[in-house]
């Protein structure tokens, strides 16, 4: 399968992977969260390319991810800002950051990125509950149902 093909599968993991799932993507995504916004501050922060940071946040324009906000007219500059659906990404970034500084860091070599919960002022994690019963969501206990013309075969569904 080809990597544009993505996009079009039925698994909501592989149109999201279309989207986000290179290298410098969620590096974007994660800078657009601590307030990055324009062209020039992504590309020092990161040492990423010119034309390939271009190419990457047209792709989340195009996707609705980032919008662009023009902040000066002569000449037009725009900054990017998280839309509806990017802001919405926040959970990846936290459970991504949460699973850095637990499983790549072992010998304990960086500091970890710890969150403080501005209202209340306490460190916090990232936890994923059940949205009925508030109990913590782990793998094993998770059954994926699709639609029956879409179903995975069942000796798939015990892999997920």
């Amino acid at each position: 399968m080809k990597w544009h093909e993505l996009g079009d599968m039925s698994c909501p993991v592989a149109r999201s992977l279309a989207i986000l799932g290179d290298r410098w993507t969620l590096l974007i995504i994660r800078n657009a969260f601590m307030r990055t916004r324009r062209f020039e501050d992504f590309q020092k922060q990161l040492g990423i390319t010119r034309h390939l940071l271009s190419d990457r946040l047209n792709r989340l324009v195009d996707k609705n991810v980032l919008k662009k906000v023009m902040y000066q007219d002569s000449p037009k500059r725009y900054e990017y800002r998280l839309t509806e659906a990017g802001l919405a990404l926040y959970p990846v970034i936290l459970v991504l950051t949460q699973w850095g500084n637990t499983w790549l860091n072992e010998k304990g070599e960086h500091p970890p990125l710890e969150l403080v919960h501005e209202p209340c002022g306490h460190k916090t994690d990232s936890q994923l509950r059940c949205s009925e019963c508030g109990e913590a969501l782990h793998a094993k206990d998770m059954i994926p149902v699709m639609d029956e013309a879409a179903q995975l075969p069942s000796s798939r569904r015990d892999i997920l």
